[in-house]
């Protein structure tokens, strides 16, 4: 009888999405070297991944990944605070930690779980939390585990942070201050030099999550480099998932506090660590990273391309976002450029607000300038019927 309940239950709240036209559904997709997909038994060009910079499939990539499976395993074996480190995470933390200029960093089994970890880990309930409106539902996520006192600022408004923390922060005994590097829906900016000086100023703590800036913004060094010049970001976070090529996450700070989250971040101390395959692969894709800036500038440079030749404003990222609103008018678009042989998948909500739904473009260095090209022209024919 309970089961039924459950099935009922379930099969209700499926109706109301699919009347929404809200409901997901998982579709088996083989992803290639070359930019390409088989989808539905129909290859189609991706236009909807965010292996920025192909280091999915790069052979070196690869290598590292299986050399390491064959030596280690293919798995862990447990957390790594009781089956032991295997050094391959040292090794990653080093080189990230060399990459954002910090003293140390430690690795999460993924982004979502490192933001689940570490921002509970650093604030509680005696402790004010302020986060940009659009960051990703990961620092959110966070947020509300940790208990402290969350207030949304304005996306991207330093005006309206300024008003909160000279109003509130003395209130509470800590502040930390989320938001993406790259948000991930839009493909902006955040202020990081501006948000650095404001939490200077206020005795605050700026974490960012950088997901989608290491590896393709700056040279690759990511949302905390402005102009060429490092911001002392105190807490970066980021997921090796995107243009890292391999999965996982970490947190980029001083040696005090990643002591700190080794043995207070739950999701850490009771999580299976990643893979030595994985953690190879990571390891071999951040020293391409670090020393390939033809490579990480590429993406950026074919998004401009593209947002040129529709008359769009030029990007600050690999995504480039084409907001429709309507949601039935996303799908309809969605389909259109799958027709004509390109994989945009339609962004709605939950994911992005109400009223704001959207196609969203993301560029890596593996699409040709003709595929890029080709792009462009059926979003423009695709647009103008819409």
């Amino acid at each position: 009888m309970s089961e039924d309940l459950l099935r009922k239950s379930s099969r209700d709240k499926l109706a109301k999405l699919e009347v929404q036209n809200l409901r997901r559904r998982l579709i088996n997709t083989i992803r290639s070297s070359n930019g390409k997909v088989l989808r539905n038994s129909q290859e189609l060009i991706s236009f909807s991944c965010n292996d920025y910079l192909g280091l999915t499939h790069h052979p070196e990539v690869i290598k590292a990944s299986q050399d390491a499976t064959y030596e280690y395993g293919a798995g862990s074996g447990g957390s790594r605070l009781v089956s032991g480190n295997n050094p391959l995470n040292s090794e990653l933390e080093t080189l990230l930690a060399k990459i954002k200029g910090t003293e140390d960093a430690i690795v999460f089994g993924s982004g979502y779980l490192a933001n689940l970890g570490v921002i509970p880990a650093l604030v509680g309930r005696k402790d004010l939390i302020l986060i940009d409106e659009l960051s990703h539902a990961c620092l959110f996520a966070g947020a509300m585990l940790s208990n402290a006192h969350t207030i949304h600022f304005k996306h991207r408004d330093i005006s309206e942070l300024a008003k909160l923390m000279t109003k509130q922060r003395k209130s509470y005994q800590h502040c930390l201050v989320l938001t993406d590097g790259v948000f991930s829906m839009d493909g902006d900016l955040a202020p990081i030099s501006a948000l650095h000086e404001l939490c200077k100023k206020h005795k605050a703590w700026l974490m960012t999550d950088d997901a989608h800036g290491l590896g393709v913004i700056e040279n690759g060094r990511g949302s905390s480099v402005v102009d060429g010049c490092a911001i002392p970001v105190p807490l970066q976070v980021g997921t090796l998932s995107k243009a890292v090529g391999a999965y996982g996450g970490y947190l980029c700070s001083n040696k005090e506090t990643i002591d700190l989250i080794r043995n207070r971040a739950r999701s850490l101390v009771y999580t299976t660590g990643l893979p030595p395959g994985n953690l190879a692969a990571a390891i071999a894709a951040l020293k391409i990273i670090r020393t390939n800036i033809e490579l990480t500038n590429r993406p950026l440079a074919l998004a401009n391309k593209f947002a040129a030749y529709l008359g769009l404003s030029p990007p600050k990222s690999p995504i480039v976002t084409i907001q429709l609103g309507d949601v039935e008018r996303t799908m309809r678009g969605s389909m259109e450029l799958e027709k004509k042989g390109f994989l945009v998948v339609a962004i709605r909500p939950p994911t992005v607000p109400v009223g704001t739904s959207r196609l969203r473009c993301t560029f890596s260095a593996i699409h040709t300038e003709a595929q890029v090209d080709a792009f462009a022209k059926a979003t423009k024919e695709v647009l103008a019927i819409q």
